[in-house]
């Protein structure tokens, strides 16, 4: 009975593996957390009519999000190397939604800085546990490549929540959109709680060829494994990680808060033709960050080098974006700004998942996730504020955002090629 099962599973080698299944509602589950952050920021400036709030009160709508997602960060990751992903991904998929669709309720500002932060709290469980999810099915050769498919939800998110975001809010309002986004997401936080399981072997539909490939790098998932957080702190690579992460979102959180309000406040666009030419830049993007991972892959001993040059590229064109005389070669260097910005991020996390095994890739990618979503703090409200007082002028908050990923790229010139498992 078992060399016919060898037998079948050597027929198996190219058909659809259990890890493919795994990464598509994986990507799903960023898609609908994308998407739900993101509705946000084209809303704000309905959101600031209808509450009577300045610049900087909008920027502390997507700031409270990101207290409350950095709060979590590594908690999130802890759990899910204590007690496994599946938990972590479902509980957090359906707590997020729900406070999704709290925010198209709610009737008062402090309220809504409030279900913002729980919102975050939700989404802070979920990095982690992805991360940890990846480095569990996939061999270390395809990490790049997954963790690329995975992150193309940066840019999809947005350009989705873009696009359909403004045709809802324009006829509908900006309540209506979050009353039903809710609703995907439980349901696929239920199928995770039933579906996935924490160690390959005891998925039923997973066969010995896989289960092969999985272990050619790791022998087995060590969840429960432990070990002390202080040893975590004391490698250099983590902190280099952790700066440039929080460098680079500077820039992304910055760029996709405020994109939506430039168009429409500064380049006179309507909200529909936001909707249609905010979404460029990530389309675009999507592109990037596919040629980032497939790149990481195939050129592991350059990663860095390939970050440095598209991160540097990214700050030129931010700057020519700004300060760009037309409104069409602003659309033109904002989406050539995004393809190298994403491209980076691409690359970046090949790096990150590459060095670290899989029974501590949940607490060191929630570490470096860290300084990102300090970053997503920083970011909105900094830019709302430099918008306040340079009189609605967006000249020095795109300054800002362009200088934070030139840095990121300096930084990462002092990271160690072929860096030993963390």
């Amino acid at each position: 009975m078992k060399k016919e099962k060898v037998v079948i599973n050597s027929q198996s080698s190219h058909k659809w593996k259990v890890r493919y299944s795994v990464l598509l509602v994986l990507w799903l589950g960023w898609l609908f957390s994308f998407i739900d952050r993101m509705v946000i920021t084209l809303s704000l400036p309905f959101i600031g009519k209808e509450f009577n709030i300045n610049s900087i009160e909008q920027g502390a709508i997507v700031s409270a999000f990101f207290v409350g997602y950095a709060m979590f960060q590594i908690p999130g990751g802890v759990l899910a190397d204590k007690f496994g992903f599946r938990k972590l991904l479902s509980i957090g998929i359906v707590w997020w939604s729900i406070f999704t669709t709290i925010t198209g309720t709610v009737l008062f500002y402090p309220v809504l800085l409030i279900v913002r932060f729980f919102f975050g709290i939700g989404e802070g469980c979920f990095p982690g546990a992805s991360y940890k999810t990846i480095t569990t099915y996939f061999p270390r050769k395809q990490r790049g490549t997954a963790t690329s498919i995975q992150s193309t939800v940066n840019t999809l998110g947005p350009a989705v929540a873009s696009i359909i975001g403004a045709a809802i809010i324009s006829i509908y309002g900006w309540r209506k959109i979050f009353l039903v986004l809710g609703i995907p997401g439980v349901i696929l936080g239920i199928y995770i709680w039933f579906k996935f399981k924490d160690n390959p072997a005891d998925h039923p539909k997973i066969t010995d060829e896989e289960l092969s490939e999985i272990s050619q790098d790791e022998v087995k998932n060590d969840t429960g494994s432990k070990i002390p957080f202080k040893e975590y702190l004391a490698r250099p690579i983590l902190w280099q990680l952790s700066i440039i992460w929080f460098l680079f979102d500077i820039t992304f959180w910055g760029f996709v808060s405020w994109l939506p309000s430039y168009l429409m406040m500064e380049r006179g666009f309507s909200l529909i033709k936001t909707g249609i030419f905010g979404a460029l830049p990530y389309l675009v993007g999507t592109i990037g960050i596919l040629i980032g991972g497939y790149i990481s892959d195939h050129t592991q001993g350059h990663r860095k080098w390939f970050f440095v040059s598209n991160a540097l590229f990214a700050g030129v064109f931010l700057y020519l974006t700004f300060s760009a005389a037309s409104a069409n070669m602003c659309i033109f260097y904002q989406v050539v700004a995004a393809f190298f910005m994403f491209c980076a991020q691409g690359v970046f996390w090949g790096l990150v998942v590459d060095s670290m095994d899989s029974k501590i890739a949940g607490t060191g990618t929630s570490i470096v996730n860290f300084g990102g979503q300090i970053a997503g703090f920083i970011s909105p409200f900094t830019m709302g504020y430099l918008i306040h007082i340079s009189g609605g002028s967006y000249n020095a908050a795109f300054t800002f955002i362009a200088v934070a990923i030139v840095l990121a790229a300096i930084v990462a010139t002092t990271v160690k090629q072929n860096v030993s498992k963390i």
